[in-house]
C-alpha cells in the first residue's frame, strides 16, 4: 500500500476506490450476516467468502497490526476513515472473533517471535476461530482463584480441569487458556497457554441460553497437550498477559458492537406508534425518552473518538475501557427495552410466521442482551475497577479486581 503518511485525504480516496472495486455489491444489504457465519457453525461462501479472501490479502481485515504479519499497517488516522468508508457503503469486517479483538492484540505486545509468526497470520486472514478459557465454575468474578491445572510433562505441557461460559468453544480451532501452574501462590501461579481445540482430550457441551441459543459452552480438558512453544509469557506470569487481554475485551465491548444494530428507533416508533398531525412520534413521553437514549448513544460515540484522539496513537487500552463498557451496555440495554416497547404485542414473537423475522430477533436480542452486563467482567468488577484505578479510591478488602 502507498505510504501516505499524513496525506488523511489521499488515503480516504485509494480506501474508497479499493472498496467500490472489492466489495460485493449482493453484500450491501446483508454484509452484518457475515460476522454471524464467521463466529457460528456456518463458515462463510459465495461472495461472503470472496470478501473475506480480499480483505484477508489487503490486510484490512486487522487495519493497525503490523505487515510483516499479515496486518494493513496502516496508522490509527487511516483505520478510522477505512472504517468509515466501509460504513458508508454498508461493508462489515469479515475478520471477526475473539482472534482479531482480544488475542491478536495481546500476542503482539507479549508473544515471541516464533508465536507471532506462527499464529497472527491465520488470525489476520480469517483462517482460525480462537475461543477465551477463563472462567470456571468456582472461579467467575475471582478469576484468580481458577484451578484448571497445568503440568509439565517434559516435552510438552498436559492441562486438566474444567472451564465454563466459553464463548464458541464448539466452533474454535485454539483457545487461549488461563491455567494454574503453582497451586502454592494465587495470582503468581498463572500461566497464560494456547490448546489446540482439534484433539480428543478436549470436550465441549453448549449451555443453551434464555435467548434459545447457545453461543457458551462448558469445556473439559483431560490431559490435554499444550507444546512448549505455546505458553505465552514467562511461567507463573500469565496473570498480566491474562488482564491485559480483559483490556482489549472490554474495548471492543466498549465500542458500537453493543449499541445494537437495526433500525433508528425514530423510525421504529414512527412505523409501530405511529406519527402526529406534525409528523413527530405521537406518544409524547416515548419521544422524549427516545431523545434522550439518542443524546447518551451520541455522547458515548463522541468520548470514544475523543480517548482516541487523546491517546497520541498509543492503541494499548487503560482502565478507562471499564468506563466505556459499563456506558455501552447501558445504552445497549435500553434500546433493547425501548425496542420491546415500541412494538407492544408484536414484539413478544419467538417463533411461526405471525411475527416478522425482525419482530422474532427483536425479542431475541432483547433476552440475550442481559448477558452483556455479566460477561467481559461485570458492572460491579468495572465500577469497582473505576473506583480504585482511575478515581484513586481506597480498596477497603484489598481485593485485586480482574
Amino acid at each position: 500500500m502507498a505510504d501516505f503518511g499524513g496525506d488523511v485525504e489521499g488515503f480516504r480516496a485509494e480506501a474508497r476506490s479499493w472498496l467500490e472495486a472489492n466489495f460485493p455489491r449482493s453484500l450491501r444489504d446483508n454484509s452484518g450476516a457475515l460476522e454471524e457465519a464467521m463466529m457460528g457453525a456456518r463458515r462463510p461462501t459465495g461472495d461472503a467468502e470472496l470478501w473475506r479472501g480480499r480483505m484477508a490479502q489487503k490486510g484490512w481485515g486487522a487495519p493497525t497490526w503490523p505487515a510483516a504479519y499479515g496486518g494493513g499497517g496502516l496508522t490509527p488516522i487511516q483505520a478510522r476513515v477505512l472504517g468509515e468508508e466501509m460504513a458508508a457503503i454498508g461493508a462489515t469486517n469479515p475478520i471477526v472473533g475473539m482472534g482479531t479483538s482480544m488475542f491478536g492484540p495481546t500476542l503482539l505486545e507479549y508473544g515471541t517471535e516464533d508465536q507471532k509468526q506462527r499464529h497472527i497470520p491465520p488470525i489476520v486472514r480469517g483462517e482460525l476461530r480462537w475461543c477465551q478459557g477463563y472462567s470456571e465454575p468456582g472461579a467467575g468474578s475471582d478469576l484468580a482463584s481458577l484451578q484448571t491445572k497445568c503440568e509439565d510433562a517434559g516435552d510438552h505441557w498436559l492441562v486438566n480441569g474444567q472451564k465454563i461460559w466459553t464463548s464458541g468453544a464448539q466452533y474454535a480451532d485454539w483457545c487461549f487458556c488461563l491455567v494454574r501452574t503453582d497451586t502454592a501462590r494465587k495470582h503468581e501461579g498463572i500461566s497464560f497457554v494456547l490448546i489446540d481445540m482439534h484433539q480428543a482430550a478436549v470436550e465441549t457441551r453448549p449451555i443453551k441460553l434464555i435467548a434459545g441459543s447457545s453461543p457458551f459452552c462448558e469445556t473439559f480438558f483431560t490431559n490435554a497437550r499444550v507444546e512448549k512453544n505455546d505458553m505465552v509469557g514467562p511461567l507463573n506470569g500469565g496473570w498480566s498477559v491474562g488482564k491485559r487481554l480483559l483490556q482489549h475485551e472490554r474495548s471492543g465491548q466498549g465500542g458500537g458492537r453493543m449499541l445494537g444494530t437495526g433500525p433508528s428507533l425514530p423510525e421504529l416508533a414512527k412505523t409501530y406508534v405511529g406519527v402526529d398531525a406534525a409528523g413527530r412520534i405521537a406518544d409524547a413521553d416515548l419521544r422524549s425518552r427516545i431523545a434522550a437514549h439518542m443524546i447518551d448513544a451520541r455522547a458515548h460515540a463522541l468520548t470514544i473518538r475523543r480517548a482516541a484522539s487523546e491517546a497520541r496513537g498509543n492503541q494499548n487500552p487503560s482502565a478507562t475501557t471499564s468506563i466505556m463498557k459499563n456506558s455501552s451496555t447501558r445504552i445497549g440495554q435500553e434500546k433493547a427495552e425501548l425496542t420491546l416497547e415500541i412494538m407492544g404485542s408484536r414484539g413478544l414473537g419467538w417463533e411461526g410466521d405471525d411475527f416478522t423475522p425482525a419482530e422474532r430477533e427483536a425479542v431475541r436480542g432483547w433476552l440475550s442482551g442481559k448477558a452483556w452486563t455479566i460477561f467481559g467482567g461485570s458492572a460491579e468488577i468495572q465500577n469497582n475497577i473505576i473506583s480504585k484505578r482511575i478515581l484513586g479510591l481506597p480498596d477497603p478488602l484489598g481485593a485485586n479486581a480482574q
